[in-house]
């Protein structure tokens, strides 16, 4: 009997090997520093940018690096990420919409499921990830009608919700459900805080594996996290 099933045993083993190297590979060649650079963008081609906006301080940061740059004259639309129950955020994403004045592009804001609420279990945690995944994975697809394909770049400076997000975007890469990386689709930026002074948080020691970019604020983080891939570009905020 061993012997009548060693041929199939064979077989199965050589599958699996093959589909190991098959995903290790294909996570390889989703390595930040392997994705090819963005193509660039001839003048006024549409382009879409998602903000993640992280509640209390981190939108207050998000929002201060927003106004000090020209947002509106690279994106065509902006999608605003806030977490279910967080209508400070919102507020202040439509209040910064209002203030770029009418040939500003489009807008809108998109509520998820929070990762984790403040005080959560660790046990019911899981869950409620998985959730925001769900969450994200819908709202980075493309809209049925059309109007809203996948952003260009995905902007965070953290913290849980972000990071479900930035993962979502990756997986969507891994299934090659997106536009083309050749398009530079789903490129992610993430900010650290400016309170972070000696070491990076846990979203940005998690995210230095898999975003684009990294930028600390404080001259002390330069090269911190995975590869020593954190830049310093001064202060942001």
């Amino acid at each position: 009997m061993a012997l009548l099933n060693a041929p199939l045993l064979a077989t199965l083993a050589t599958i699996a090997l093959f589909a190991f190297q098959y995903l290790t590979l294909r996570l390889l060649s989703l390595a930040p520093h392997r994705r090819p650079p963005p193509t660039p963008r001839k003048r006024g081609t549409p382009a879409h940018l998602l903000i993640v906006l992280g509640s209390g301080g981190h939108t207050a940061e998000m929002i201060s690096m927003l106004r000090r740059s020209n947002v509106s004259k690279y994106f065509t639309h902006r999608t605003w990420l806030v977490s279910s129950g967080d209508g400070f955020s919102a507020a202040f994403a439509k209040e910064f919409e209002q203030g770029l004045g009418e040939k500003a592009g489009t807008y809108r804001v998109v509520e998820v499921r929070r990762a984790r609420k403040v005080h959560q279990s660790l046990l019911s945690a899981p869950w409620s990830c998985l959730l925001c995944l769900r969450d994200c994975l819908k709202l980075l697809r493309p809209s049925p009608d059309g109007q809203y394909g996948y952003p260009d770049l995905i902007l965070t400076n953290g913290p849980a919700t972000a990071t479900i997000l930035v993962f979502a975007s990756v997986l969507l890469r891994f299934l090659g459900l997106q536009g083309g990386q050749g398009r530079g689709e789903m490129r992610t930026i993430y900010v650290e805080s400016w309170a972070r002074v000696k070491k990076l948080s846990l979203s940005g020691r998690l995210l230095c594996w898999v975003v684009d970019r990294v930028l600390v604020q404080w001259e002390q983080l330069q090269g911190a996290g995975a590869g020593g891939r954190a830049e310093f570009k001064g202060v942001l905020v």
